[in-house]
């Protein structure tokens, strides 16, 4: 009989023209391990990395982050890579690469294995200083933020 009460109740409340509510289950925290701050997260192979050129901006970076959270979390929490004196400091392999500026994308074609550069699908966005000073800019980085989503998208699938 205990198992009849809930249902006539539910049928009681319906009928009276009540939603009955359910209270979800609160999932317990999940406390996710530390990572050694000895290896760089940038440094292992993913989903997406992007590389930047070193000596941004805070308001460059800020708007880099903004369009990057823009597409989702793969790309949200892509590691940055800064490209200083047309190096980098290490290659990363990884399935597409969104690159600001032609000088990161020449050191990316130099440092990275041709295999790895014929399976990536690398995408190249302005400066974010070029970014930031025009339109046509803002433009070309949802362009390419647009193409990189379609890129990962198809990939996964």
């Amino acid at each position: 009989m205990a198992a009849a009460a809930p249902l006539h109740r539910g049928r009681v409340l319906r009928a009276l023209g009540i939603t009955p509510w359910v209270r979800r289950n609160v999932a317990t925290a999940v406390v996710a391990e530390p990572v050694p701050m000895d290896t760089p997260p940038a440094m292992a192979a993913g989903d997406c990395v992007v590389l930047l050129p070193a000596g941004c901006s805070p308001r460059e970076l800020d708007l880099v982050g903004r369009a990057l959270m823009s597409c989702g979390p793969v790309v949200a929490r892509a590691p940055r890579i800064e490209v200083s004196n047309g190096r980098l400091p290490a290659a990363p392999e990884a399935r597409a690469y969104l690159v600001f500026g032609e000088a990161q994308a020449h050191a990316l074609g130099r440092e990275l294995p041709a295999a790895a550069l014929s399976r990536a699908h690398i995408v190249l966005a302005d400066e974010p200083g070029g970014v930031l000073s025009s339109g046509a800019g803002k433009r070309r980085l949802w362009n390419a933020l647009r193409s990189l989503r379609r890129a990962l998208s198809s990939s996964s699938e």
